[in-house]
């Protein structure tokens, strides 16, 4: 036998071919439950939601365009601030890594499948009926849900029957998150190559293993914050209202408890993919794995201790204030941990800057800005004055848009071509990131000077001064939302339809991992018996 075994001998077991093969027709994705069909459909799905959330977020910036302008009346740019919010957390953001998940962590790990297949397709299928409760609400008596996305209580109280589909709809998305967490874990913890060691994992399979425990800790939260207020609006509870003794702020507690985990649960996996494909571009190993690993394990335990840094202004005592204020202010330090080993491993790399790479540097430039603007409203003296201002939806776009979705772009750059067996038009590919980057900034930056002049947010009206920026982020608005139908049409469906060179089984040079150890497009069945892997567990050997 060779010292190198062909993956082929790894993948189709006795050469069975004909009946393992992939079934046709529209079976094939209804009772998907190969884990690379699964990981297509929530792509696909969390992309249609991207567009839906985008549709909606350009319809507040025209209202916003010039002052005066009733281009939605008030209560309909309410409904529209939340359902973006909703849509694009629940919706796109969410679903894209599971996607990413489904797709690659098999792949990494040397596993066959997820282990649970059929709860595989069942968390992605509940996604279908609770997106279209969410985006049926607009036709609901009143409206769709007015609260902000947050969905803070006496609003949520008072709000009409499409208040219940939403927080329907959130129990039935929180349902299928902790589902597909159950399923990474089991599939991370024991479905790996037997020479796979926890500290030999890629560090975006050890980034979505601490994420799926951050989901399983903290989705039941919501979903008891959102029942108390189902009960609340039917069933003659108080929790939250104070005619009968209960508080608006405790909501807030209950709700930031989830929040801000959620927050990372959000940004962690982008982190993994990040740090897979800044080491394949600077041709270098990864500078300090192992400081990575902890540092996103103290991300993730940390973000249960910060949740009242979103309160400052609800009188908080400052002994409170003081002690969220210091546990931010910590957070910030393995998230530099982090920043601080990219910029090492690029450091003195024989670096490229493919449409991957470039994304993954403008993470890492916009992040970083996210990143501070958040260090600076940690501080609470700061906080009082910019809370509920531009100032904070400049932040979380910086660390949400720039952070989440440019790593979901350069991580659809990086293995599409595994994925479909095709590489993407690169001239194409950097018009789209540069088209991105610049509309991304020209729509955001702006809105730090608006929050600290004072201009409140989910306001459908503002005064004189504020006019210029907001025209300017208008404008850049557009011309972002442009950029991603420009992507769709010029980059995605190229790929998927068969266009363009085919993908060799390396397309980059130094990309290390086992899903480079496959043909390109991977094959519909993998490592149907574990592969035999060298010392880094990067390659398969006899």
């Amino acid at each position: 036998m060779s010292a190198v075994l062909h993956p082929h001998d790894h993948l189709d077991g006795d050469h069975h071919g004909d009946h393992h093969g992939a079934p046709h027709g529209w079976r094939r994705w209804v009772f998907a439950t190969n884990h690379k069909d699964i990981g297509t459909l929530y792509l696909l799905f969390a992309f249609a939601m991207l567009m839906m959330g985008g549709v909606l977020a350009l319809l507040i910036r025209a209202e916003l365009f010039q002052p005066g302008l009733q281009f939605v009346n008030p209560e309909l740019f309410n409904q529209l601030t939340t359902m973006h919010g909703l849509i694009m957390v629940f919706g796109a953001i969410m679903p894209a890594f599971v996607g990413f998940a489904n797709w690659m962590i098999p792949l990494q790990i040397g596993a066959s499948d997820m282990a649970f297949a059929r709860m595989n397709n069942f968390s992605f299928w509940l996604m279908i009926p609770a997106a279209a409760m969410l985006a049926s609400s607009f036709f609901m008596p009143g409206g769709a849900p007015a609260a902000g996305w947050t969905l803070y209580a006496p609003l949520t109280l008072q709000m009409g029957p499409s208040m219940d589909s939403g927080i329907f709809a959130l129990h039935i998305l929180g349902a299928s998150s902790i589902m597909g967490s159950i399923n990474i874990i089991v599939t991370i913890l024991n479905m790996r190559a037997p020479d796979m060691s926890l500290m030999k994992m890629p560090m975006f399979v050890w980034t979505w293993l601490i994420t799926a425990y951050l989901l399983i800790a903290v989705m039941p939260v919501l979903a008891g914050a959102i029942t108390m207020t189902l009960t609340d609006r039917h069933f003659g509870t108080t929790f939250f209202n104070p005619a009968g003794g209960g508080d608006p702020v405790m909501y807030q507690h209950i709700f930031w408890f989830f929040g801000h985990p959620e927050v990372y649960i959000m940004i962690l996996p982008a982190f993994g993919i990040i740090s897979q494909i800044v080491p394949a571009f600077a041709r270098k190993r990864l500078f300090g794995y192992a400081s990575m690993v902890y540092a996103t394990a103290s991300i993730a335990i940390l973000s249960f201790i910060v949740w009242a840094h979103h309160m400052y202004a609800t009188g908080m005592p400052v002994t409170g204030q003081l002690f969220f204020m210091y546990a931010t202010m910590l957070i910030s330090v393995p998230t530099g941990v982090k920043v601080f080993n990219w910029v090492a491993t690029m450091w003195k790399g024989s670096m490229s800057f493919e449409t991957p790479m470039l994304f993954s540097i403008g993470f890492i430039f916009v992040f970083t800005m996210g990143g501070f603007t958040g260090l600076i409203l940690s501080m609470a003296p700061i906080d009082t004055q910019l809370q509920d201002t531009y100032y904070v939806v400049a932040h979380f776009h910086y660390v949400l848009v720039a952070g989440s979705l440019f790593a979901m772009f350069a991580g659809f750059y990086y293995w599409s071509p595994k994925w479909t067996g095709f590489m993407y038009n690169e001239t194409r590919g950097k018009i789209h990131f540069w088209w991105t980057l610049v509309s991304f900034n020209v729509t955001f930056f702006p809105m730090h000077f608006l929050g600290l002049a004072g201009m409140p947010r989910r306001y459908a009206d503002y005064p004189m001064q504020f006019a210029d920026f907001n025209m300017l982020a208008s404008v850049g608005a557009a011309f972002f939302g442009f950029a991603q139908v420009y992507f769709f049409f010029f980059v995605i469906l190229p790929v998927m339809l068969g266009k363009g060179e085919h993908a060799p089984q390396r397309p980059w040079d130094h990309a290390e991992g086992l899903e480079w150890e496959v043909p390109s497009p991977a094959p519909f069945h993998t490592f149907e018996t574990p592969p035999k892997l060298d010392a880094t567990a990067t390659k398969i050997i006899a």
